[in-house]
């Protein structure tokens, strides 16, 4: 699933629960759009879902993440790495 379903997804998650999504960029925080850590579990679903596989993260990193770009690349790494296994910092690049 690549950067921009993601931030699609974000939106959709946002706008069900009556939340102003406006166009989302990389750089809000997820402070300012709403979006707390049930959010990030109901994200994680959707693209488990789309991409046909679970996601196994370490769930310490999300602690590290702060904007819709982290959140991207979390789950940018999260699905490139085998099997899913995501064990790197969170925010690194």
């Amino acid at each position: 699933m690549d950067r921009a379903a993601v931030i699609d997804l974000i939106g959709m998650i946002l706008k069900k629960q009556g939340k102003p999504v406006s166009d989302i960029k990389e750089k809000f925080t997820l402070k300012e759009l709403g979006f707390r850590s049930l959010d990030f579990s109901e994200l994680c679903l959707r693209v488990e879902e789309s991409i046909g596989r679970e996601l196994d993260f370490d769930g310490a990193l999300l602690r590290g993440l702060k904007t819709v770009e982290d959140v991207c690349d979390f789950l940018t790494r999260a699905q490139g790495s085998p099997g899913g296994n995501l064990r790197v910092a969170a925010g690194k690049k």
